[in-house]
């Protein structure tokens, strides 16, 4: 499989959004951000790319402003010229404290936007992927030391532990050793430059940290190859919804685009089920019976339709939602406890409860919850219907 860390984190955020970008590849014009975050990279590329002879803060303040006048014209959305024009000022601020603060003749920059493939054989599957991408910035700081700078315009700064576990710069890290196998591992800086607010955030990485980077990269790209066997690829439902190109078409949204547009048969019996559904849910679910009726009503129709969700006139929605239920293997469980020195931890669920290791994993670094977690079976699984009586913003 060839992927990249754009489609992983797309996949992780929902799988729906995956299949229909990645998969189906359905194109969509991209959002005000995504483009506004392209013309502030170009422009910054700008600035590093001449040698000896560096472009002023004029010329790339120029180069933004073209960039971006062209770019907002084909966002998803129309923008006003008012709110284009609010952009325009935002990245010119971002540009001029940025070049005071880096003039571009002090680095020893080696590359800009730098393309890179990293090979990854899956042992387990006896299968090769390629994981491809682009590096924003490659600088030399040093004797035989590099540092990594990825250009970040959003405005919420993460916390040092999110930088050092920040999955796309341990990626970046990986693709530099492979370009340069001479280059120490331990000498590669990785740094997130946050233009917003003219910070940088930086970690490293240790060989413990590119191996767990390396399973858990191989474990998406299983769970993408079992998602593409099955056809499988749940939607999930988060604020980034409002965000996302697909909403129209996605089964979590696409009634409440088209139940009053494309009216279908029996869509008049759908929305006298969802009205008498949540008027029996507001009043304590009084005809528990009722309920269970009109449950099958509208799942009947959520499956003869092919879609996750239902709305009424008002946006009230019914969703379906996968349950799942998953059983520990307790003899690896024990290995791992007992190889990192928690026979403790082990003691205290003697009697193989599952409450009681949920409650446990709690207490556990990150690494050992994470392996003990790779040791869940899927036991069970069934589909129920949950409901909201807060509508939904209607289109």
């Amino acid at each position: 499989m060839r992927t990249s860390y754009s489609a992983l984190a797309t996949y992780q955020q929902c799988p729906q959004k995956f299949k229909f970008q990645i998969i189906d590849k359905i194109k969509a014009p991209k959002s005000p951000e995504a483009l506004f975050g392209s013309s502030v990279h170009g422009a910054l590329k700008f600035m590093f790319s001449r040698d000896p002879l560096f472009p002023t803060l004029d010329e790339v303040l120029v180069n933004f402003s073209e960039n971006w006048k062209s770019a907002a014209t084909k966002a998803s959305k129309a923008l006003a010229s008012e709110l284009a024009q609010i952009y325009d000022e935002s990245g010119r601020k971002m540009l001029k404290t940025f070049f005071k603060s880096n003039p571009p003749w002090n680095f020893s920059v080696v590359d800009t936007e730098s393309r890179f493939e990293v090979l990854l054989p899956d042992a387990e599957t006896q299968e090769a992927h390629i994981l491809a991408g682009i590096i924003d910035r490659i600088d030399k700081i040093g004797d035989g030391e590099y540092e990594i700078i990825d250009y970040k315009t959003n405005r919420k700064l993460p916390s040092q532990e999110a930088a050092d576990q920040n999955l796309q710069m341990s990626l970046y890290h990986m693709a530099l050793t492979r370009r340069w196998p001479s280059i120490s591992p331990d000498k590669i800086k990785l740094s997130l430059y946050f233009l917003k607010h003219d910070e940088k955030i930086s970690s490293k990485r240790t060989a413990d940290d590119l191996s767990a980077t390396r399973n858990s990269v191989l474990k998406t790209i299983r769970q993408i190859s079992q998602s593409q066997a099955q056809n499988n690829f749940p939607t999930v439902v988060s604020a980034l919804c409002d965000w996302c190109p697909y909403k129209p078409i996605c089964p979590a949204w696409k009634h409440l685009y088209t139940k009053t547009e494309l009216p279908v048969p029996d869509e008049a019996a759908l929305q006298d089920a969802l009205k008498e559904y949540f008027a029996i849910k507001e009043t304590d679910n009084k005809n528990a019976a009722r309920v269970k009726e009109l449950q099958e009503i509208i799942k009947t129709y959520m499956d003869a339709q092919r879609i996750d969700r239902v709305f009424d006139d008002r946006g009230y929605f019914v969703s379906k939602k996968l349950q799942q239920r998953f059983k520990y293997d307790f003899d690896k469980v024990r290995e791992i406890l007992f190889a990192n020195g928690l026979a403790d931890k082990w003691e205290a669920i003697l009697d193989a409860d599952e409450a009681k290791l949920k409650i446990i994993l709690k207490e556990l670094p990150s690494p050992i919850r994470q392996q003990i977690s790779d040791q869940r079976v899927l036991s069970k699984e069934f589909i129920v219907l949950t409901s909201s009586l807060k509508p939904a913003k209607l289109p």
